[in-house]
């Protein structure tokens, strides 16, 4: 089974630790890693890649030293070996420009303002998740338990059906 990747870029290291601290309950089928910036994030994600893992949700705050994190998600969303992950703006601080920049060019799949509620981002993570195995993994009953079951038992019916 592939590794998938679950990626959390913040500069702030609370926010950081909250963040992956919060996405616990995911760590049993996926593999979450912190990053502080984005080279620290471009480097997390070409390690996985190497090790033949692939990026299914990246989380990423916009306002950070160095490269924006709208411009790190354009970039994602650019390359063919990431771009069918997730993209997930995390912020308080991004503006309308930057907001429509992400959702026009990074093909943008939610936005999060902070501070998040565990339970909204619990939420908006199971149904990023659910959709990308849904559509990039063949197996999908491995994360039955950890996703959105229903919808999962669903689309492994479908299949089955398509046999």
């Amino acid at each position: 089974m592939t590794q998938l990747l679950i990626l959390c870029v913040e500069d702030e290291p609370e926010v950081r630790d909250a963040l992956v601290r919060d996405l616990e309950p995911f760590a049993t089928a996926f593999q979450i890693e912190p990053a502080e910036d984005v080279a620290d994030a471009r480097q997390v994600v070409e390690e996985h890649l190497a090790a033949g893992g692939r990026l299914a949700l990246a989380l990423c705050d916009h306002v950070m030293p160095g490269t924006s994190g709208v411009d790190f998600l354009v970039e994602l969303n650019g390359n063919p070996a990431t771009a069918k992950a997730r993209k997930v703006l995390v912020t308080g601080q991004a503006g309308l420009e930057d907001t429509v920049k992400a959702v026009n060019r990074a093909d943008l799949d939610h936005y999060i303002a902070k501070p998040w509620s565990i339970e909204e981002l619990h939420a908006i993570v199971r149904r990023q998740l659910s959709q990308f195995v849904i559509e990039e993994v063949e197996d999908l009953l491995p994360y039955v338990q950890v996703l959105d079951g229903p919808a999962l038992l669903a689309a492994i019916r479908s299949r089955k059906e398509q046999e």
